[in-house]
């Protein structure tokens, strides 16, 4: 069900509407990028004065803060509290065993949390609800910690919670329960909505609200100064960004390297168990001359990146609703992109770039060609993307909010 904030009695209180964000999809200092779409959301959702808020977001327990450790290692050296854009976060301890870890994860998340959020209680933050992010095991462990303190909470799909864990009998016998007792749940694509829905979850109780972007922080650069700014060449040039992990893709980009001009090449950004492989294929490809992989880049940083590309490319194999694509078009950057999940509702137009036919560097290839030939304008596209601000978004949630406190 797509809604817009007029399909709510938005009521404006004296008091803000105090919620409990839960998820394990947080940034911290330890992990800057963690997460970030869902601290946006909350970033923008805050900017309107009618929400209170603060975070708990449980980190499974490791006992050794050392790189070489990983993200393990991550884990330990990730602070117990920090305060984040004006916010509160707390990052209490869970356990997450090995190989049961899936089957276990909501109660150990829920029993991990509990004496945080006890203690925010008794300090006198009493939250009116609680807004859960990630359906599983997140939304299920707030649904068990709502059910122990009589509130009432919200879910947030994102992508793989949906798209990938209800494969398994157990996570969407516990998804659809949850469902069912949640206020309402949350699809930040159309695509996740319809998913939820096909899974058994009562439909009347599942919305839209779309992912939206920053608008200040993801606006288009010169490309000559941002390609100078970064040491890039004056070549045409493809972005592939998130973490190096099979499902994003960044092997194809690789490959489709082999089917375009010799001139063309490809940055990759992110961080993640596949780099040494990617690095690898690059060398074996002899394309070391055309492909550099950047690392991690701060999220206020990207916009120099999307700026000097002139394309986007996201090859994954399932998504939500992916911010890097909304980003890039802030950017003045058309994408190219796999047709899965919610994309083709970013996707939309040839303004905003082009849907591979498959999964495949063939497809890219055809589509980096097809979108040359025809190249919109960086004034065009960043038109697009202003349709994609986060008011809309963050007012339907007040919305909904406020109709469940009110209950």
């Amino acid at each position: 069900m797509k809604i817009s904030a007029t399909q709510f009695k938005i009521t404006y209180l004296p008091h803000p509407i105090r919620t409990l964000l839960f998820s394990t999809l947080f940034p911290s200092c330890a992990r800057p990028a963690h997460g970030i779409f869902v601290e946006t959301r909350l970033r923008e959702l805050l900017k309107t004065g009618e929400v209170e808020t603060k975070v708990v977001a449980p980190v499974p327990w490791f006992p050794f803060p050392r790189k070489h450790f990983g993200e393990y290692g991550k884990f330990a050296a990730t602070p117990q509290f920090e305060r984040r854009n004006g916010v509160d976060v707390f990052y209490p301890r869970y356990f997450l065993p090995p190989k049961v870890g899936m089957g276990v994860a909501p109660y150990t998340l829920a029993h991990g949390a509990m004496p945080t959020i006890n203690k925010l209680i008794r300090d006198g933050f009493d939250f009116d609800l609680i807004d859960a992010h990630y359906y599983y095991p997140d939304g299920v462990a707030a649904g068990i910690i709502a059910k122990w303190l009589g509130k009432p909470f919200i879910v947030t799909a994102r992508g793989t919670d949906l798209n990938l864990i209800p494969e398994y009998r157990k996570p969407r016998r516990l998804i659809l329960e949850t469902a069912k007792a949640a206020a309402a749940s949350i699809g930040v694509s159309q695509a996740l909505v319809d998913r939820l829905a096909a899974l058994g979850a009562e439909r009347k109780k599942i919305f839209f609200f779309r992912n939206g972007v920053d608008l200040e922080r993801f606006k288009p650069e010169e490309k000559w100064l941002a390609r100078q700014k970064l040491g890039l060449p004056d070549l045409p040039t493809i972005l592939s960004v998130g973490n190096l992990v099979e499902l994003k893709g960044h092997h194809i980009a690789i490959e489709a390297l082999r089917l375009l001009p010799d001139e063309t090449n490809l940055i990759i950004a992110g961080s993640g168990p596949e780099k040494q492989k990617l690095e690898r294929r690059v060398t074996e490809l002899e394309l070391s001359h055309r492909v550099r992989l950047v690392g991690q880049i701060p999220n206020d940083e990207l916009r120099w990146l999307y700026s000097a590309a002139d394309a986007l490319a996201l090859c994954s194999s399932r998504e939500g609703c992916p911010n890097v694509l909304l980003e890039s078009l802030a950017c003045g950057t058309p994408v190219i992109a796999t047709n899965v999940g919610g994309v083709p509702e970013i996707v939309s137009t040839t303004t905003a770039g082009r849907l591979m036919e498959s999964r495949t560097p063939a497809a890219l290839a055809t589509s980096f060609f097809d979108l040359m030939s025809n190249y919109p304008s960086q004034s065009e596209i960043r038109l697009f993307a202003k349709n994609f601000g986060w008011d809309a978004t963050s007012q339907a949630q007040i919305g909904l909010f406020s109709r469940t406190k009110n209950a």
